[in-house]
């Protein structure tokens, strides 16, 4: 999915689009979807509806403390909320269904959010998909509670066992992992983020679905507990200042799930392309960087750190033995030096420089 999490996790489930479709979508890569769309930021050019909800997407990050590292531009009916996707919080550490993957930043992703929303006819079904459903106002991108790649419209309706990445302990404590694009992103309720946020107290708008509606979390605006059954089935219910609101909940479906609003533009939404190997330009390496296996069982112990260098290491055990994923900026602009030891390849040292 860029961060295609059928990938990661190896899930059975069968994907609606064919992979080389899948593909092909997964190389618009987040800085070229944000190049086409960067004219100018001309307010003249909103209606007073998408003016409003504009001032209200930047008032959500401003008001939040995160405008130093995430920046929301608005124009072709759609506010842009930008970031390289790294939390400024823990990230990794404590998973035991891991992937195989690591956090690796991506410059200027660009999260579409619609300005002028409009909801989904009652004879029309949500819109789902394997990568971003929307966006925390950290600008770190927000996905569905599922791990198998994209939910048919029968898996909406039921509880996805086999395929939750909290219960089968594939996330963190800050309710996120790395997919197959090694892209952060959260599954469930960003608790460590709300944690950071200057207005968390207030009960504040916590992210933006990319239908345009917002995201709070698990009481209503004004502190009340959500009556029994309020949400429907992409967790959300109606918003007399929005029309239309998400919330995470604290039972599956944890967060937005699907969208009830109408999506223009869908083949030009986001997603984070794997890492491609330095300087390789064949045909193989736009598949990027090989998928990890999880590990049969879990791993121990595993913890993630970062130094001031940019030097980031994950490691972990496995049947008692150590692995690790360590990499390290190289010379050329977005791309690292990578040395691993892995489950998935068997125990060998390997190394290489990839690139975003």
């Amino acid at each position: 999915m860029s961060s295609t999490d059928q990938n990661s996790h190896g899930r059975g489930r069968v994907m609606r689009r064919s992979i080389a479709l899948g593909m092909a979508t997964a190389l618009l890569a987040p800085l070229a979807f944000h190049a086409a769309q960067s004219i100018a930021n001309d307010p003249a050019s909103l209606t007073a509806r998408q003016k409003t909800r504009c001032d209200a997407v930047k008032a959500s990050v401003k008001d939040a403390g995160f405008d130093d590292s995430v920046s929301v531009s608005c124009h072709d009916g759609k506010a842009l909320i930008a970031s390289d996707t790294w939390p400024d919080h823990e990230m990794m550490t404590g998973i035991v269904g891991i992937n195989e993957q690591v956090p690796v930043p991506a410059k200027g992703y660009a999260s579409p959010v619609v300005l002028e929303p409009k909801m989904r006819g009652s004879e029309e079904t949500p819109y789902t998909r394997d990568a971003a459903l929307g966006v925390a106002v950290n600008g770190v991108p927000i996905y569905d509670y599922t791990g198998g790649g994209e939910m048919s419209q029968n898996d909406l309706a039921s509880y996805q066992a086999d395929n939750d990445t909290l219960a089968t302990k594939q996330l963190d404590a800050c309710g996120g992992h790395s997919g197959r694009g090694d892209d952060y992103h959260y599954h469930v309720k960003p608790t460590c983020m709300i944690d950071r946020m200057k207005n968390a107290d207030d009960n504040p708008i916590i992210g933006w679905a990319l239908d345009g509606y917002p995201i709070y979390g698990d009481d209503n605006p004004d502190g009340s507990h959500i009556a029994n059954e309020a949400l429907d089935i992409c967790n959300g219910q109606p918003d007399k200042t929005f029309g239309y609101r998400y919330h995470t909940s604290q039972k599956a479906p944890y967060i937005v799930q699907c969208l009830m609003g109408k999506v223009p533009d869908q083949k030009d939404l986001p997603r984070v392309a794997p890492l491609s190997v330095a300087n390789d330009t064949s045909d193989a390496n736009s598949r990027g960087r090989p998928a990890g296996t999880p590990p049969q069982g879990g791993v121990e112990d595993l913890v993630f750190t970062q130094q001031e260098s940019g030097k980031r290491s994950m490691d972990y055990i496995y049947h008692g033995e150590a692995y690790y994923i360590r990499y390290t900026p190289s010379d050329t602009p977005d791309c690292y030096d990578f040395e691993t030891r892995t489950v998935t390849d068997g125990g060998d040292v390997k190394t290489g420089e990839y690139c975003r």
